[in-house]
């Protein structure tokens, strides 16, 4: 699948950062997404690629290895949590400033929308989206 056409006065977005640890090449469920990503390991990004990024998620299970890296607050920050009975990270998420905890798997709806929303858009499908809304005209009547 291609990206949309930009236009040419745009300068080209940088993609949302994926911080894991993990070897798992999708760790926080994003393969249906089809806003751009760049998937790293906390020893890995750089401070430019922390920055641009529109937004990031942060893997818990590196979280350590993120916050070895001592790196500035910013907004745009969501952790996303693999054990679900993992009670210390709400302190740990606001340590760093998160923006938001969610699981992997749940609120998968709401982080495509966050994903899409931070990227102004840009890769959102919008015909199959708004397919069968109230937009479509209503199946003729049978007799």
């Amino acid at each position: 699948m291609s990206a949309p056409a930009q236009d040419p006065t745009e300068e080209p977005q940088a993609p949302v950062l994926v911080i894991s640890d993990s070897t798992d090449d999708d760790p926080v469920g994003l393969r249906t997404s089809p806003v751009p990503r760049l998937h790293l390991p906390s020893p890995l990004f750089s401070a430019e690629e922390y920055h641009c990024a529109p937004l990031v998620l942060l893997d818990d299970r590196s979280y350590t290895g993120f916050t070895l890296r001592h790196v500035p607050h910013r907004r745009g920050l969501i952790i996303v949590l693999v054990d679900p009975d993992d009670s210390s990270i709400y302190p740990r998420a606001a340590e760093i400033g998160a923006e938001a905890v969610i699981s992997a798997g749940d609120n998968l709806s709401w982080l495509h929308l966050r994903l899409h929303d931070a990227t102004g858009c840009r890769y959102a499908h919008w015909e199959a989206l708004l397919a069968g809304g109230p937009a479509d005209p209503p199946p003729p009547a049978s007799n």
